[in-house]
């Protein structure tokens, strides 16, 4: 089975944590956390940065890996790593992001994330996230 390598980022703002709903493939209307596959030549952290300038056309700080996720779709094998962030610049002081990728996109209090539906492989980070981990 095919292996991939993303990142994932985990925005908080003002205690909230930022969900993003696909708008496109087999998953499409699922919840997820914005990001996307690491290039050739690329660390994690400036994949993320790369992928969140390309998904909501904006800057974020990445801080610590939060939480490591492999999960097996019916296609590939996926390794994810999650690193907590937040906005830079301009966008600190609101939701100055633009959905280039996504339908949707929500603030959720870490006691209502499981109020939309997320992908599977997101899932152990939205319990971690429940429960204060």
């Amino acid at each position: 089975m095919k292996t991939i390598n993303v990142v994932a980022a985990i925005i908080v703002k003002d205690g909230k944590i930022l969900a993003t709903q696909r708008g496109y493939g087999d998953y499409k209307g699922w919840w997820e956390f914005p990001g996307g596959k690491i290039e050739e030549g690329e660390t994690p952290e400036d994949a993320l940065v790369r992928e969140i300038r390309e998904e909501l056309a904006a800057d974020i700080r990445v801080g610590e890996l939060y939480y490591t996720v492999e999960h097996d779709y019916p296609k590939f094998h996926m390794i994810m790593n999650c690193y907590l962030c937040e906005f830079t610049g301009d966008e600190l002081g609101g939701d100055d992001f633009v959905l280039t990728e996504h339908k949707a996109a929500k603030w959720l209090d870490r006691y209502d994330l499981d109020s939309v539906k997320w992908l599977p492989s997101d899932i152990v980070i939205i319990k971690r996230l429940m429960e204060g981990v």
